[in-house]
C-alpha cells in the first residue's frame, strides 16, 4: 500500500512538472513569434541595441538620420580582419553620421575573444555578441537574397531602414565611403 501511495505521489509530481514544462515551451514559442522582427543585441561593452525588421529593411532603435552598417563577420576570417581597418577609418571620418554594428557569426564566443579581435585589428566600432546574432544575420542574408549558405564578410548599409547597398567579401574603403556620401547627400 505504501509503495502504491509513493508511486501515485511521484506520478502526480511528474505530471505537474510536465505541464509546467509545456507551458514554458509555449511561452517561449509565443515570445519568439512576437519578437521575430525584433532583435536585442548586446555589445562587448554591454550596451544594448534593438534592431527591428521593417517592410523595407532594418532599423536600429534610436538611430535616425545616420547610415548604419551591419558588418557580418568572424574573428578567424582574413577578409573580415582586413575590413576592420577600413571600418574604423570610416567610423572616424563619419562619426556623427555613421554607426557600425559588427555581428559575429561565431556562436559561444567570449567577449574576451572579441575584445582581443578589436585590439589586434584596431576595430574602433561596436561589436555585438548575443544569442540573437545568428537570427539577425539570417534575416539580413534572407532580405539580401543570399540564400542559407552565404560567404562572409557581408556589409549591409541602411539609412532609416532603407537599404543603400551591400557588399560580399573584401571591399575597398572608397566604395563604401562613396555609398555613405551618396546616402547622406554629401
Amino acid at each position: 500500500m505504501l509503495k502504491k501511495s509513493i508511486f501515485i505521489a511521484l506520478l502526480s509530481v511528474a505530471i505537474l512538472f510536465q505541464a509546467c514544462s509545456d507551458k514554458q515551451d509555449k511561452d517561449a514559442e509565443a515570445n519568439n513569434m512576437l519578437s521575430s522582427n525584433e532583435f536585442v543585441l548586446t555589445s562587448t561593452d554591454n550596451k544594448q541595441y534593438v534592431v527591428k525588421k521593417e517592410a523595407n529593411g532594418f532599423v536600429v532603435e534610436g538611430i535616425e538620420g545616420k547610415v548604419v552598417i551591419f558588418d557580418i563577420f568572424a574573428t578567424w576570417c582574413p577578409p573580415c580582419q582586413a575590413s576592420a581597418t577600413h571600418l574604423t577609418s570610416l567610423q572616424g571620418k563619419y562619426k556623427d553620421n555613421l554607426v557600425i554594428i559588427a555581428i559575429t557569426i561565431e556562436e559561444n564566443i567570449s567577449n574576451a575573444k572579441l575584445k582581443e579581435f578589436k585590439k589586434e585589428y584596431g576595430a574602433k566600432y561596436t561589436i555585438v555578441n548575443s544569442d540573437r546574432n545568428r537570427p539577425l544575420v539570417n534575416e539580413i542574408a534572407n532580405a539580401l537574397e543570399l540564400g542559407k549558405r552565404f560567404p562572409i564578410p557581408i556589409m549591409a548599409l541602411y539609412l532609416d531602414g532603407k537599404l543603400i547597398n551591400h557588399y560580399i567579401g573584401e571591399v575597398q574603403e572608397e566604395f563604401v565611403e562613396s555609398d555613405i556620401k551618396r546616402a547622406l547627400h554629401l
